[in-house]
């Protein structure tokens, strides 16, 4: 398995790549080369191209959910690449209208469009892209603590309503040490999620988790949350793109963060 940075609000220092707060990592594993999320602009080809990966040659995209951080740059990549011969994924709802007061926030293309331009495979249950790597679908609430709160509105049905974001999914890794989460945003809860994919890959232990937790305050639900990952003796965390630096030195306190930037590469 190996995992690199392309896109996050921080760069790692002395690699010279341009950040922007949004999240694109590159995958490799079991011979697939897959883009989770490609970020807000351009940077992803451009940091993509300095750090030697070819993405005319991805196998698959993977989007976490519909938000215009995590997908905007779907619009560049049409550009540069033949999305024709990629496999796209994500939740069924990926692809709905967003807005977040006036301002529209979610995926450049409409579900019609990117079934036009790809292969494009929307999927609310676990899908398993090979034998070692599988897109969880819709997250269940498992957690109490983490209760889902609505961000902006979502068109569905025919009609705006509150978004509670059930579009918000990741990708699991299987590894020689344990599962490797790739949360990117955890709208849903990251206990949430990882409580899923250990439940249907079948494995209790964690090499890693990486991506936003979608944590900013030192509150009651950051305190269980942490709890939560503590019990659950994650090996190595990573955490990016949505989390402040304060609940980040938080947890230090008890888990074993490591630093996150564009650049970064991580292999098991």
């Amino acid at each position: 398995m190996l995992v690199k940075i392309v896109v996050d609000n921080s760069t790692l220092e002395d690699q010279f790549y341009k950040g922007e707060p949004a999240a694109s990592f590159y995958i490799e594993i079991d011979d697939l080369r897959i883009l989770l999320d490609t970020g807000y602009s351009d940077i992803v080809l451009s940091n993509a191209e300095k750090m030697g990966i070819d993405l005319s040659k991805l196998t698959h995209i993977v989007l976490s959910h519909g938000h215009n951080d995590h997908t905007n740059g779907l619009k560049y990549l049409d550009e540069a690449i033949q999305l024709s011969k990629i496999k796209i994924i994500s939740h069924s709802g990926c692809f709905n209208s967003k807005i977040a007061g006036n301002q529209n926030i979610g995926a450049p293309f409409s579900k019609e469009d990117i079934s036009n331009k790809t292969e494009y495979i929307p999927t609310d249950k676990p899908y398993f892209l090979s034998d070692n790597c599988v897109f969880l679908g819709e997250i269940p609430q498992r957690n109490e603590f983490e209760q889902r709160s609505p961000l902006g509105k979502v068109m569905s049905d025919g009609e705006w309503q509150d978004d509670y974001l059930t579009d918000d999914s990741a990708l699991v890794l299987k590894t020689s040490k344990g599962l490797f989460l790739i949360s990117s945003c955890s709208h849903g809860g990251i206990c949430n999620t990882l409580d899923y994919a250990k439940e249907i890959c079948k494995e209790d232990q964690v090499a890693g988790i990486l991506g936003g937790f979608h944590l900013f305050d030192v509150n009651e639900r950051f305190v269980q949350t942490v709890d939560h990952l503590e019990n659950c003796h994650v090996d190595k965390v990573y955490p990016c793109h949505c989390i402040s630096l304060l609940a980040k030195a938080k947890m230090m306190d008890k888990l074993p963060v490591h630093e996150v930037g564009v650049g970064l590469t991580i292999e098991l």
